[in-house]
């Protein structure tokens, strides 16, 4: 004991620096700058891959790092004679006003729609459809842990 008394030792609470809405605003950001190069990509007719590192073992059992590549899913796909943009948050697509996903007629269009959403993302127009997503992520998972048997 005599090692910690020779520490200044004090009590602290972690504050977060940004606001929860800033740091979900500025993910949905980061997706939508994902999926803009995921679109030019998709107009070169190439599959836009990330590269990643990751731990795995290799033959004799110990950990090492590795790149791999990762195939970024596109956040749009062709259907009704056009091509449909929807704006996700993690797996789940936002509720863009009536609907959830913006039309254009040519993949070329894709990309404007991407810079329209890019700008209200950044704006904070899509603060609320966020918010009600997490909100209505947090009931299911309420519903089904009150489902589970006990």
């Amino acid at each position: 004991m005599s090692a910690l008394f020779k520490l200044t030792v004090k009590t602290v609470t972690r504050t977060n620096k940004q606001d929860p809405v800033q740091q979900r605003r500025r993910k949905l950001v980061v997706g939508i700058e994902e999926q803009l190069l995921v679109a030019a990509a998709a107009l070169k007719g190439e599959a836009y891959e990330v590269r990643r590192k990751t731990w795995v073992k290799n033959v004799q059992g110990e950990k090492v790092l590795v790149e791999r590549l990762r195939k970024v899913r596109a956040w749009f796909f062709e259907q009704d004679g056009g091509w449909y943009v929807q704006c996700k948050y993690g797996s789940k697509a936002l509720a863009l006003g009536n609907g959830n996903a913006v039309f254009v007629k040519a993949l070329a269009d894709v990309d404007g729609a991407l810079q329209a959403l890019y700008a209200a993302a950044a704006g904070g127009e899509l603060d609320e459809a966020i918010e009600n997503m997490m909100k209505s992520r947090g009931q299911r998972a309420l519903k089904a842990s009150a489902a589970r048997p006990k």
